[in-house]
């Protein structure tokens, strides 16, 4: 038991993860893999029900422009709301409040700095878009717009809330 103690604890969980992995505990031999003699040939011919008609595929899905009018309208928000907290934030910082995102509490000494956070925080979200865009994740590509949104709102409700 004692080489148990000499294992650093998060090494621990990570082979305990990997142990219980799904991948890991599940496996399954081949038959490309088997002995030749191990394979045995089928011994009744199929029947025409059982027989696979080939089915026609499924068409892609129509590509849609990066900025089509859902996303200007998500990003127009996003940008909006960034906007309103910037504006209740910096308020807040000049009353005495104080900033409890621990990211933006690094620009908040000044108003330009939490001027450059919030327009990065929208540059962020529409770079993170066009990415989903790219590699083909259209929903996630919107959520993110609508997940800056809320958080914005969120912290432009709590601001507002604590004044």
């Amino acid at each position: 038991m004692s080489w148990i103690r000499t294992i650093q604890p998060k090494a621990t969980i990570v082979l305990v993860f990997l142990g219980l992995c799904h991948v890991a505990v599940c496996q399954q031999v081949s038959a490309a893999l088997l002995h030749p003699s191990m394979i045995e040939a089928p011994s009744f011919e199929p029947s025409p029900i059982m027989q696979a008609t080939p089915s026609p595929l499924p068409e892609a899905p129509v590509q849609h422009r990066f900025l089509d009018r859902e996303n200007s309208l998500l990003f127009a928000t996003s940008a909006a709301f960034s906007a309103a907290d910037f504006v209740v934030t910096r308020d807040n910082l000049r009353s005495g409040g104080q900033e409890l995102n621990p990211i933006t509490s690094w620009f908040s000494g000044s108003t330009a700095g939490l001027a450059v956070n919030f327009a990065g925080e929208t540059a962020g979200v529409v770079g993170l878009s066009y990415f989903f865009h790219k590699t083909g994740h259209h929903k996630m590509e919107r959520a993110v717009s609508m997940l800056n949104i809320g958080a914005s709102a969120g912290a432009v409700a709590f601001d507002l809330a604590h004044r």
